[in-house]
């Protein structure tokens, strides 16, 4: 089923980057045998191998879902500036009206606005975009502040439902839901979300049309959470236009969002982060450029209205609040387009990345809240591509690294970044074999 939703995911994707479902209608040959070629490959660096191979074998115009697959399999590896540059389209909706001025509005902590304004909503949606990890920071910040206001339940796109043990345990394994959630970031997601109490909800569908997903998950969530609890409140972490209040995006398809207002009277709170964000560093965007000029963020931002204090929205019919990320500062550092090299069935094979240089995004340090830590290619003893993970002290290898960064090319650095602790640093290669080991602690500084 994980399979079936990430082409769903796949053919969502085309529907934003061409604005209609017409383009998104079908999966064709190439893409079915690539689905069926994956679909046994649970380890992620192998899934890397595979399609950075056989994307080269693919006609240039069949390439797209394959970057798309290698694009987020790179977000899961902590490849994160990688996986931007790589994704083959823009899937930012391109903005045209008039642009808010400093004169008018104020730049706010997207995370302490946004709850405030949540105060009295009994349904809050946020999205992201699944290739890009930078979109899981707001949620994470807004964990605490809802769960203090009083809400109830945590549902997530990307949560499978056979993980009975989850809440439990405290931490989500390879097995709890899609790759998506082998993504580090995710991963805290989900154990903050647990920490603090929250019901976590699985809610996704499984379906052959984008209508009966987008019903389907709309069902779910009004009958695992909202039927019968006049009591609970809930926050929904989706992906992209999943959280629009109306059609649109998805073409004819009416977005969970919109169903879930119809089948339980409520009006979300709905907050959209996929438009004004960085993407591949090759594809500017004027009127995210323009707002970064002109409010210059350091961190995950909305705008406020100084006369009302009301939130800017780019869509209002679509969505309440649009979030502006920051950039990276280090993007302009990172690397340039080059072959990175591994071997395939024997053979030399040449891939291409955009970056080598082993520089991350600056955001990961979340606000300063986590530390990096210099990582380097001699943990991987000689062996590429070779994965870098740090796990928790009190979790097994099974569990969702705290942090990992895949090195594909030899004599390069790195950093995790890291919550203050204690953690077993495992190198491993595309096999799964285990290349080194060792303890390490991470102190507040």
């Amino acid at each position: 089923m994980i399979i079936v939703r990430r082409a769903a995911t796949i053919l969502c994707m085309a529907a934003l980057a061409f604005a209609t479902a017409s383009h998104a209608r079908g999966v064709d040959p190439s893409t079915q045998e690539l689905f069926k070629a994956i679909r046994p490959l649970t380890d992620d660096l192998a899934r890397y191998r595979y399609l950075a191979g056989a994307m080269r074998k693919l006609p240039p115009d069949d390439r797209m879902v394959a970057r798309q697959l290698l694009a987020t399999t790179e977000n899961e590896l902590g490849m994160y500036a990688e996986a931007l540059a790589e994704f083959p389209i823009d899937s930012r909706k391109v903005y045209t009206g008039p642009l808010p001025q400093p004169g008018e509005w104020q730049a706010v902590d997207a995370a302490e606005a946004i709850a405030r304004l949540a105060a009295e909503r009994r349904v809050v949606m946020v999205n992201e975009a699944h290739h890009d990890a930078h979109t899981r920071q707001l949620t994470l910040a807004l964990l605490p502040r809802l769960r203090a206001l009083g809400f109830t339940h945590f549902a997530l796109e990307a949560l499978g439902d056979r993980d009975e043990t989850l809440a439990a345990r405290g931490y989500p394994t390879w097995s709890s839901g899609s790759e998506y959630m082998h993504e580090p970031v995710f991963g805290e997601i989900v154990r903050k979300a647990i920490a603090l109490g929250f019901i976590i909800v699985p809610y996704d569908a499984d379906s052959d049309t984008a209508q009966g997903r987008e019903s389907g998950q709309a069902r779910n969530l009004y009958q695992r959470v909202l039927t019968g609890h006049p009591e609970a409140r809930l926050f929904v972490h989706a992906g992209y236009a999943h959280i629009d209040k109306t059609k649109g995006r998805l073409g004819d398809a009416s977005p969970m969002a919109a169903q879930l207002k119809e089948l339980s009277g409520i009006e979300p709170l709905s907050i959209d982060q996929t438009q004004f964000r960085e993407a591949n560093p090759r594809l500017p965007l004027f009127a995210y450029d323009q707002l970064v000029a002109s409010f210059q963020p350091t961190q995950p931002i909305v705008l406020l209205h100084r006369g009302d204090d009301h939130a800017w929205s780019s869509e209002p019919l679509l969505h309440d609040i649009s979030v502006i990320l920051p950039p990276d500062k280090n993007a302009a550092d990172i690397g340039k387009e080059q072959p990175s090299w591994y071997t395939l069935d024997g053979q030399a094979v040449a891939a291409k990345s955009w970056a080598s240089s082993g520089l991350r995004p600056d955001w990961l340090s979340l606000q300063g809240q986590r530390y990096p830590m210099p990582i380097n290619t001699t943990l991987c003893g000689g062996t590429l591509p070779c994965v870098v993970e740090a796990y928790y002290q009190r979790e097994p290898y099974e569990a969702v690294a705290a942090d990992r960064y895949a090195f594909l090319q030899p004599d390069t650095k790195s950093m995790l970044y890291l919550f203050p602790g204690t953690y077993r640093l495992r190198a491993k290669n595309a096999d799964g074999k285990t290349l080194s080991e060792q303890t390490v602690s991470i102190t507040a500084r």
